[in-house]
């Protein structure tokens, strides 16, 4: 199979049983997106895939096939830092960070909608779990650079 990730072409031969979160780390050794729950509960494996959010743990890599993912190490593609990854620092938005990849990834990928304020913020990255609590920086964080675009 073909899969695009973060601007280079990989062709991979894989079970079709794995995971696309399984691929990224094991295989092309990307291992932003963290293995939390695995069960697609928390978040943690954020990705883009095609410019959606997605969490990769539920993604056959298999059915994306073609596809182009990007990961929290594709987002500033030698550029400096993506405004999120700047906005995250800027606004301590993490304490331990295991859960920051996917917080990242998941504040890239959200539609003009999603960041309209900052409690539609926090509704839309409902879905990605910080056990440290930094809720409150995290939705400031992305409502800045919301703000700026």
């Amino acid at each position: 199979m073909t899969l695009h990730v973060n601007g280079r072409e990989h062709q991979l031969r894989l079970d079709n049983r794995s995971t696309l979160l399984d691929t990224l780390r094991e295989q092309l050794e990307l291992t932003g997106a963290k293995k939390g729950c695995d069960h697609g509960q928390c978040g943690a494996c954020t990705v883009l895939l095609d410019g959606r959010r997605v969490v990769s743990c539920l993604v056959l890599a298999c059915s994306v096939d073609g596809a182009a993912v990007t990961t929290v190490e594709g987002l500033s593609a030698g550029r400096g830092l993506h405004p999120v990854q700047e906005a995250f620092i800027a606004h301590d938005a993490l304490q331990c960070g295991f859960c920051t990849p996917g917080q990242i990834c998941s504040a890239v990928g959200l539609t003009p909608e999603e960041t309209e304020s900052p409690a539609a913020i926090r509704e839309a990255m409902s879905g990605n779990i910080c056990r440290c609590g930094a809720y409150t920086h995290i939705a400031a964080a992305v409502y800045e650079v919301a703000a700026a675009v």
